[in-house]
């Protein structure tokens, strides 16, 4: 099992650091950690330094790094910017030694942009740049991978249409096994479709209640068909979390599940209680 420090987000201030959120990824009895990296860093750190610090103080907890995560957006008027910056985070995860990388692909149509507004346009605009990251990941031992979210392109049948237009072996699927609910897609169905291309996994749970139901207020979000959805502890929500565990580890895969938690709970709890399903059900599957 491995932690997002993402999970810990809410927490983050002067009494609690990155590091502490590794100190208690390493205390749940995790074996991995996940950075989430942007382009900033705290004073005193550059952003290689930075990332070389964390990921030392979980190999000190016996934790091994195998996600370096970070954003990305190129559907923009100069997406070979975004190819460059990019760059950056991928040295970094390179001297680093970790082995894979998150970007995103794509959020809205950016202002200005007055094309066709179909997923297929944005998918031809961005496949080549995407493929040119992966390429140069691939050229530092690194693979790059995407998550399925951001709407524009999220659903599985997009998500199959973007890997075969970028079509490089060196980028893959994190597989958020919550998120396709986001464009109303069933967890079940979207997961299976899609078990060739994962390279990592997200554990998330969410509420899910119809759009035909009165709004169910503060913590709820809208889905692209104006279903209603708050993520959860791991293991409470009405994701069929195991069921897509199951068929994940039937499909072959043998890397990290890690929890990436946003709900609304307090933090330590969900992330205490969410850690250990993870941890039962991963156990359960080997039995079997």
């Amino acid at each position: 099992s491995c932690i997002s420090t993402y999970s810990f987000h809410r927490l983050y201030g002067d009494s609690f650091s990155v590091f502490d959120a590794i100190d208690k990824t390493a205390e749940l009895g995790c074996e991995g950690v996940e950075l989430l990296r942007d382009d900033t860093a705290p004073d005193g750190y550059t952003l290689l330094s930075y990332a070389r610090a964390l990921t030392g103080r979980g190999r000190d907890r016996g934790l091994e790094v195998p996600m370096y995560t970070t954003g990305a957006n190129f559907f923009v008027p100069d997406p070979a910017a975004e190819v460059e910056r990019l760059k950056k985070h991928i040295d970094i995860a390179a001297e680093c030694g970790i082995k894979l990388l998150r970007h995103d692909v794509a959020w809205a149509y950016y202002p200005g942009y007055d094309g066709v507004r179909t997923y297929k346009a944005v998918i031809n605009y961005v496949a080549p740049y995407i493929s040119r990251v992966a390429d140069y990941a691939k050229s530092v031992g690194v693979k790059t991978c995407t998550e399925n979210h951001g709407r524009l392109i999220q659903d599985s049948q997009r998500m199959l249409e973007l890997f075969t237009a970028v079509n490089n072996t060196n980028y893959g699927l994190l597989c958020d096994m919550a998120n396709f609910g986001g464009v109303d897609e069933n967890s079940v169905n979207a997961v299976s479709a899609l078990l060739d291309l994962i390279v990592h996994v997200h554990a998330k749970d969410v509420f899910v209640r119809s759009g035909m139901s009165y709004d169910p207020g503060e913590g709820f979000n809208r889905s692209r068909g104006g279903n209603y959805r708050r993520s959860t502890i791991f293991g409470h929500g009405d994701i069929a979390t195991f069921q897509i565990l199951s068929a994940i580890k039937a499909s072959g895969y043998d890397g990290y599940v890690s929890l990436e938690f946003e709900g609304m709970e307090d933090v330590m709890t969900a992330v205490t209680i969410g850690t250990h399903n993870i941890q039962r059900m991963i156990k359960d599957l080997e039995s079997k």
